[in-house]
């Protein structure tokens, strides 16, 4: 299929979208570039987070010991931060 004049023109003017999808290409790259330390460092803490049952455990453990405590501010935090991840998923 020939591309007619016309298009050429559009495209050279900048007033194609394939040209905005083209460019858009170009900052998505650029911009995970920029972000790869943020993630690789952001996947090591993961990493280096403890196990779940391990925080259980602990957690289990500090009530037992009565040593839990926790304010009203901490529980609707971690009712707030349930809500949201409940929502992203």
């Amino acid at each position: 299929m020939r591309i007619s004049d016309n298009e050429i023109k559009k495209i050279q003017d900048g007033s194609h979208a394939i040209v905005g999808e083209i460019a858009g290409i170009g900052e998505n790259i650029a911009k995970r570039e920029a972000e790869a330390p943020l993630v690789k460092m952001i996947a090591r803490e993961v990493i280096n987070m403890p196990d779940r049952e391990d925080m259980v455990a602990e957690l289990k453990a500090r009530i037992e010991a009565g040593a839990y405590n926790p304010t009203g501010d901490d529980i609707a935090d971690a009712m707030i931060r349930r809500n949201i991840a409940d929502h992203v998923r």
